[in-house]
C-alpha cells in the first residue's frame, strides 16, 4: 500500500493514465459483451463498425455530437479517438458530446466509460428517446452536427400512440408501424441534424430497405428529399444477439454537389472474418469500406452510384442485391 501511496495515480496526473485505465474499461466491457452476448446487442456494438461510422462522419473539433441510443457510450468515445487522432484539440469537445439511453445500468457504464478516458463535460441521459426524448433548444429538439447510433432492431410498442400528433415534428416523412421503429429511429435522428452541417449514420435490419407499407414511404420521402447518402449491406452475424445481415445508412442535410440526387449503395457483405460464435468486421476491411464511401465511385461486383430517377424506378426500394447484382452487366457504361 505504500507503494501506491507515493504514486499520483489519479487522471489528472498522467497524460497516459486516463487511456491506461479508459482502455482497461472498454476490455473488461467487451469481455462483459462477449459472455452475454445475446444480451449484449442491448448495449455494445462492436467497434470496428463504430469507427468505420465515425470516420465516414469525420467529426471536427468543435462540433457537437449526438448519440439518441448510445449504450456504453462507445460512439461518443469513438468521435473523441477520431479528433485525436487526426491531430484536433479534443478538448473543444468537451460540453459537445451528447448521449441518451433507456437502460439505467447502461447509462451510468456510458458516463463511467467517457470519465475513465479522461473525458470531463458530457451529457448523458437516462430516458426512451422516442418518447421522452432529452436535449431541447427552446420547444424545439436539439441539432447537433454528427447524429450517430445502432438502435434497437425493429422494436415494437416503440411509442407510436405519441408519433400520431409527434410535437417535435418526428413523423415528418411518416408514421412507421408499431410493430417496428426502425423508421422512428431514422425521423429522430433526421430531425436532429444541424441545419446545413448536419450528417448521420445509422445502423438498421436491411429489411429496412425494402418493405413496403408506411416504412416504404418513409423511405420514399426520405429519398426525395435527397437525404440518403450511401447504404451499405455489411455481413452476416457481426452484431450480439442476432445472425441479421445490417446495414448503415449515412444521410446528410446539404449533400456535395457531386453527390446530390444519388446514393451510393455498397455489397461489403464479404468482408469479414469468420469467428466460433460470430464474424468479425477487421480493421483492414472498414479501411476498404471507407475507401469507397470517401471515392464514391462504382466498384465491379461491390459498389454502385445510382440516380434516384433508378431508384424512383425501382419503387424505391433500397435492396442492395438490386442494384449491385443489376449492375454486373453494365460495367462498360458505369
Amino acid at each position: 500500500m505504500r507503494v501506491f501511496d507515493c504514486k499520483p495515480l489519479h487522471l489528472g496526473n498522467h497524460s497516459a493514465t486516463s487511456d491506461v485505465v479508459g482502455d482497461a474499461y472498454e476490455y473488461l466491457i467487451k469481455k462483459f459483451a462477449d459472455a452475454t452476448n445475446k444480451k449484449a446487442g442491448e448495449f455494445y456494438t462492436p467497434r470496428s463498425v463504430v469507427r468505420l461510422m465515425i470516420d465516414m462522419l469525420d467529426p471536427k473539433e468543435g462540433e457537437t455530437i449526438y448519440d439518441p441510443a448510445c449504450g456504453t457510450g462507445g460512439m461518443l468515445l469513438a468521435a473523441v479517438q477520431h479528433i485525436n487522432e487526426m491531430h484536433g484539440d479534443v478538448k473543444r469537445l468537451w460540453g459537445k458530446l451528447f448521449g441518451q439511453e433507456k437502460n439505467l445500468t447502461t447509462s451510468s457504464i456510458a458516463r463511467m466509460n467517457l470519465f475513465l478516458h479522461g473525458i470531463e463535460d458530457f451529457q448523458i441521459v437516462r430516458g426512451d428517446t422516442l418518447r421522452n426524448p432529452a436535449f431541447f433548444d427552446g420547444d424545439r429538439l436539439a441539432t447537433f452536427d454528427c447524429v450517430i447510433a445502432n438502435p434497437p432492431f425493429s422494436l415494437e410498442k416503440w411509442g407510436e400512440e405519441l408519433w400520431l400528433n409527434d410535437p417535435f415534428g418526428r413523423n415528418f416523412a411518416g408514421l412507421p408501424p408499431s410493430s417496428s421503429g426502425d423508421f422512428a429511429w431514422v425521423q429522430h435522428m433526421v430531425k436532429s441534424m444541424a441545419d446545413v452541417s448536419g450528417r448521420m449514420a445509422v445502423v438498421l435490419p436491411q429489411g429496412a430497405l425494402f418493405r413496403k407499407g408506411s416504412e416504404g414511404s418513409i423511405r420514399q420521402k426520405l429519398l426525395e428529399l435527397d437525404l440518403i447518402e450511401a447504404v451499405i449491406g455489411l455481413a452476416p452475424n457481426l452484431f450480439y444477439g442476432t445472425g441479421l445481415a445490417a446495414c448503415i445508412l449515412v444521410l446528410r442535410k446539404r449533400k456535395p454537389a457531386e453527390r446530390q440526387y444519388k446514393v451510393m449503395i455498397a455489397d461489403a457483405s464479404r468482408l469479414f472474418r469468420r469467428g466460433r460464435a460470430q464474424n468479425y468486421l477487421e480493421p483492414e476491411h472498414a479501411q476498404q469500406i471507407q475507401g469507397w464511401f470517401q471515392n464514391y465511385q462504382a466498384v465491379q461486383d461491390a459498389v454502385r452510384i445510382v440516380s434516384l430517377d433508378e431508384i424512383k424506378a425501382e419503387d424505391w426500394t433500397l435492396n442492395i442485391s438490386r442494384y449491385v447484382l443489376l449492375g454486373k452487366s453494365c460495367w462498360n457504361w458505369i
